[in-house]
């Protein structure tokens, strides 16, 4: 039993003004500073929040101070009050405005790979001069990441379907309306394909971590390798509601994962693809997530990498309210259980007898 606090208002109201005295005072300079100085956290936060909208993620991030389980859940209530106007056309791999495009499997793959912004290569060294007052140095800034590469590329994956090596797809025709969704739909399992890959989408980076961490150390079925990594920039293409043309309403940063191993299903000999797709560009969390897709695929997985698990424990809205409502009062539950533990030492734990002579005396007395 969960206790409200009362009698407190005014203490609740106090807390309230020294947090927002904590952080400062909120400006549109502020949340413009964070928009613009921190692309990868925004697009965490977005990705997680299910919502693309940089101005308003910059504002939740500000808002609470950096927190982003509170930012994520501020940008999720503010979504859940937004009506859903249309939907967007689906997006092919090979459409997206592609600027970062690697493979691990292969040293060279159809189109080249593409490093695009990325710091995989350099030193994890802190710029203590920046400190110091060092300003940086006037050498000629690099290209815009829109026009950093070339417009499309192949996917690797199609190549390999016409090697032989991958088993061949066949298009979906499903309309997007007709799509299931996983923040309106009551998740059964085994989910729809589409749930799992929409969990995935706005899971936890962390909880994914962690997860597919325990995959790749031993406790999962498969050693995935990266077939191709993809940064890139999507148009959000919709049509008009009178002419029925289409049009596009927007670009937004997207990222794309896909891990390959051995072993083809149904025994045939071959390979095997994990994918796993979000909003934002989040490395990281994509190759776990391809992997975590890729081990719900097999049957009897580890219990940590079951469709169940994986989905639910890797919600991060529900995970960390879970967690936070632990601050709750439970005055009740503990006072209860405080009875208990004092009716046991006052029975067992004191007195002239020796609490091995009671227990052995309740042993003989049961039937």
């Amino acid at each position: 039993m969960y206790v409200a606090a009362r009698g407190g208002e005014e203490a609740i109201q106090h807390a309230e003004l020294f947090y927002q005295a904590l952080l400062g005072k909120l400006t549109p300079e502020a949340v413009q500073l964070v928009q613009r100085q921190l692309p990868f956290l925004l697009d965490k936060v977005m990705g997680e929040g299910s919502l693309y909208a940089p101005e308003l993620a910059a504002l939740a991030l500000a808002q609470t101070g950096g927190d982003v389980y509170e930012a994520v859940l501020l940008l999720r209530a503010y979504r859940s009050t937004q009506p859903r106007i249309a939907y967007a056309e689906p997006v092919a791999a090979d459409n997206v405005l592609t600027v970062r495009r690697i493979s691990a499997a292969f040293k060279d793959i159809p189109g080249g790979q593409v490093l695009g912004p990325t710091l995989d290569y350099s030193h994890r060294l802190l710029r203590l001069d920046i400190l110091d007052g060092v300003a940086e140095d006037d050498s000629p800034a690099a290209p815009a990441a829109e026009t950093a590469a070339a417009s499309t590329y192949p996917a690797v994956a199609d190549w390999q379907r016409s090697q032989g090596l991958l088993p061949s797809i066949e298009s979906d025709q499903m309309q997007a309306v007709d799509i299931p969704d996983v923040t309106t739909d009551a998740i059964l399992f085994p989910a729809p394909r589409a749930h799992r890959l929409q969990a995935l989408a706005r899971a936890d980076t962390g909880g994914v971590l962690a997860l597919g961490y325990a995959s790749m150390r031993g406790y999962g079925l498969i050693h995935p390798t990266v077939n191709e990594l993809r940064l890139g920039y999507a148009e959000v293409e919709m049509k008009h509601p009178l002419s029925g043309e289409s049009f596009s309403a927007g670009r937004v940063r997207v990222s794309q994962a896909e891990v390959i191993t051995s072993g083809g299903q149904s025994g045939k000999a071959g390979y095997q693809l994990g994918f796993a797709a979000t909003l934002g560009w989040n490395e990281v969390k994509l190759i776990a997530a391809s992997t975590l897709d890729l081990e719900m695929n097999h049957h009897e997985p580890h219990p940590a990498h079951t469709e169940e698990f994986v989905m639910y424990h890797t919600e991060a809205v529900e995970a960390s309210g879970f967690c936070i409502h632990f601050k709750l009062p439970h005055y009740v539950t503990f006072a209860s259980s405080m009875d208990s533990v004092r009716k046991v030492i006052d029975t067992f734990y004191t007195g002239d007898k020796p609490a091995s002579q009671e227990l052995e005396t309740m042993k003989q007395v049961q039937p």
